[in-house]
């Protein structure tokens, strides 16, 4: 069997260097507000799109930014601000 490709968001790492920028903390910050025991390269990664976080992750940059989900995940929608 082979595998297909996973469809991920193209816009992800963008909105949550947005989210981070709108709290106005650092990545090492974000890391920490985010409960993430890993460097703070990590949140780089994300926001660069050279690394996915997982759902909890997501969840957690959601929730800091007061947003569904499905705004992070949906390439067709927005932040709000």
């Amino acid at each position: 069997m082979g595998r297909t490709r996973r469809n991920k968001p193209k816009r992800l790492g963008r909105k949550l260097l947005r989210i981070r920028q709108r709290l106005g903390i650092s990545q090492t910050e974000m890391t920490k507000a985010l409960g993430l025991e890993v460097h703070h390269s990590a949140v780089s990664n994300f926001e660069l799109g050279t690394r996915e976080p997982d759902l909890i992750v997501v969840l957690k940059y959601a929730r800091l930014a007061k947003v569904p989900m499905e705004t992070l995940v949906d390439d067709k929608l927005k932040l709000p601000w």
